[in-house]
């Protein structure tokens, strides 16, 4: 009206590219020596932080659970003091070991004539209370509600009895029935019709110790194996999973459960996928997602029936024309679906991909990570050593900038899931993570024409990666965990914890 002219739109400005991660080598706990063999009970078979990150589990081959909790003080401190301490960016978090507890026993079905396994396949923390710390473990068949408490170790002292002079058929030591006196063992003199002074025990508690006790036991409640159990945001209830159903549980009863996802047909030959893992939502209470082995993700809304035969959504990546073969539908199959901290993500692990799923867009994954795209060559002899089936896990950072999983050769790679971010970093579990990084440049990179006449003619689980480093498929990293509030990952090789950090 004035006459004055409109202000021209302004671009949004880019985003700003993320840095790098400089990973580096934080601790490592059951390192193994050069030579020295690793027994099959040590394997480490699952790793989890709690919600705080101030303490992380780990399961083992073995039933044994062990605990871990952190000691740097930086998250115990004020900003004020923290400051003046001047924290620099390469002071690492640190772990310590803290208690251990045989969670599993092996056990056999007489009914089926099978033998169950100790093996622990999945932890969870569950809420902490008054100090205790609870979490959820689970073999193949039974899942267990433990409860882990520091106790002081009470000790009784002062008694006026002495220990070196024992009473004999119920008369105190040195005493006498006869004449006008008896002496008690302390030396005090036991006047005829009267008694002497007693001192009362006193109970102290100079020591701590952290006791594991068993709550309660859920079992009897699946036919096939466990792949998964996942707490719900209400802190009441979670659910278990096995190949052909999800059962829901309330922590506060052990002998009932609800069973509320039955994917098996009436015939079994019917029978063509089976789940593969499932996962509450991190703050709906109502909603779930369970992954099938024909690589898709269904989505189920726990208010719209009491069985939940339907889902609310289906995630799933329709195959080129002509790209379909015999290995398609195995690697395929995911083995592991992790929700994003404020629920808008979904991240599954399929054999060859990380695929990262928008819940909000059901057309198809909003980003897809190469793993180890070297290896598609080699899918039929993957498939005749059973390495194709091996399950791999997947990770995100609590900022869900990045995402993480294992390979072959005590790999893993960490991808950049931000906006216009393309890093991908590869680091081996060892002391020096980045050493596969460096390339050679007197070794050229082999073709990946070549790479089978290497394999053949060497040794039948090793080979060279697109990078020209060899690979060893003995030696895989499947169990990985990202600290829920820092860039701290801590994962499994064979027996050994490692612990890296950014």
């Amino acid at each position: 009206m004035n006459g004055a002219a409109a202000p021209e739109p302004t671009e949004a400005p880019a985003p700003s590219p993320q840095v790098p991660l400089d990973w580096r080598f934080s601790q490592v706990f059951g390192e193994r020596g050069a030579g020295e063999d690793v027994q099959d009970v040590d394997i480490i078979s699952a790793i989890e932080f709690n919600k705080s990150g101030h303490h992380l589990a780990t399961g083992d081959r073995g039933g044994r659970v062990v605990l871990f909790e952190r000691t740097d003080a930086k998250d115990h401190v004020s900003r004020k003091d923290a400051e003046k301490a001047d924290y620099s960016i390469s002071r690492h978090p640190e772990f310590r070991y803290k208690t251990e507890f045989q969670s599993h026993e092996p056990e056999f079905d007489y009914l089926k004539s099978l033998e169950i396994e100790e093996k622990i396949n999945k932890i969870k923390w569950c809420q902490e209370t008054n100090g205790a710390s609870f979490l959820l473990s689970t073999n193949d068949k039974t899942i267990k509600f433990w409860k882990v408490q520091e106790k002081k170790v009470k000790k009784i002292c002062e008694m006026n009895m002495n220990p070196s002079n024992a009473p004999a058929n119920g008369s105190p030591a040195g005493s006498t029935m006869c004449g006008s006196s008896a002496r008690t063992p302390n030396g005090g003199i036991l006047k005829p019709g009267g008694l002497p002074l007693l001192r009362l025990p006193v109970v102290t508690s100079q020591e701590t110790s952290l006791a594991a006790n068993c709550r309660r036991v859920y079992a009897h409640a699946h036919d096939y194996h466990i792949n998964s159990i996942s707490n719900n945001s209400d802190g009441e209830t979670f659910i278990s999973a096995d190949d052909l159903r999800i059962n829901l549980w309330n922590l506060e009863i052990s002998n009932q459960s609800f069973n509320i996802v039955d994917v098996k047909p009436t015939n079994m030959e019917d029978l063509t996928e089976v789940i593969t893992s499932a996962e509450f939502h991190p703050s709906h209470c109502n909603t779930l997602a369970y992954s099938s082995s024909k690589g898709s993700i269904r989505l189920v809304d726990l208010r719209q029936s009491a069985l939940c035969d339907t889902h609310s959504k289906l995630f799933e990546q329709h195959e080129a024309p002509g790209s379909r073969s015999f290995f398609t539908e195995i690697i395929a199959s995911i083995s592991d679906i992790k929700f994003s901290m404020d629920g808008r993500h979904i991240l599954s692990r399929d054999y060859m991909t990380l695929k990262l799923w928008d819940v909000n867009m059901d057309s198809g994954p909003v980003a897809t990570f190469q793993v180890h795209e070297y290896l598609r060559p080699k899918l039929c002899d993957l498939y005749e050593n059973d390495s194709i089936f091996d399950k791999f896990e997947c990770c995100q950072s609590g900022d869900g900038l990045r995402v993480a999983t294992g390979s072959y050769s005590n790999i893993f790679r960490v991808f950049n899931c931000g906006a216009g971010g393309s890093e991908v970093t590869t680091l081996e579990a060892t002391r020096n993570p980045t050493r596969r990084q460096i390339q050679n440049p007197a070794r050229p990179a082999r073709s990946l024409g070549s790479l089978t006449r290497v394999v053949r003619r060497g040794a039948e689980n090793t080979g060279i990666d697109a990078n020209g480093n060899s690979y060893d498929l003995s030696t895989k990293l499947l169990h990985l965990a990202w600290h829920p509030s820092e860039n701290l990952i801590a994962c499994a090789a064979a027996n050994s914890l490692y612990m890296y950090y950014a």
